[in-house]
């Protein structure tokens, strides 16, 4: 990966429905050129997907919530049938198993307490192997980003041996 991937794919962070001419002039290469190295980054796994952010309170996500669930037991089996569960929940937006206090950490968005109550109770509290459940409110979002800062974490890379210093590709113009 170049530098003009990397500002290729700055630019699509911020605005995936940038046409292949414009994504093209903002990275100063011509059109078919831009088009091979998207496609590239897309075939390599580099670009997972493309999608569309939604203002959370315009389709009535009123409440973030986060979510400490506790397992019974850390057997695979068991981690297994709950990621499984946690897949047909819609509300969970984010699930990571976690190292501490808890073994997963959930970030959860509603529209309102009573749909909250639903889903811990009636779903979450249910689900085979949970122990303990602890939420708590985000009661202002201060910083929220999608975008990867990714020339910053391409250097830590380099810097570490993990990436060759300076890659140049032969369809660089």
């Amino acid at each position: 990966m170049d530098t003009i991937d990397v500002k290729i794919l700055i630019e699509l962070q911020e605005d995936a429905s940038l046409s292949n001419v414009e994504l093209a002039q903002r990275v100063g290469l011509s059109p078919s050129p831009c088009l091979v190295r998207v496609r590239a980054l897309e075939t390599s796994g580099v670009i997972a997907r493309r999608v569309t952010l939604l203002d959370p309170h315009s389709v009535g996500a009123n409440i973030s919530v986060f979510i400490q669930v506790t397992l019974e037991r850390q057997a695979e089996a068991q981690l297994e049938r709950f990621e499984a569960a946690i897949q047909t929940f819609s509300e969970v937006m984010e699930c990571y198993l976690m190292t501490g206090d808890s073994d997963y950490m959930l970030r959860v968005v509603v529209s309102d307490v009573g749909a909250l109550q639903h889903f811990i109770v009636e779903k979450l509290s249910k689900t085979p192997g949970v122990a303990n459940i602890r939420s708590s409110f985000a009661l202002k979002q201060v910083k929220y980003k999608t975008a990867f800062p990714i020339g910053e974490l391409l250097d830590a890379q380099r810097n570490v041996g993990v990436l060759p210093r300076r890659q140049q590709r032969p369809d660089q113009g």
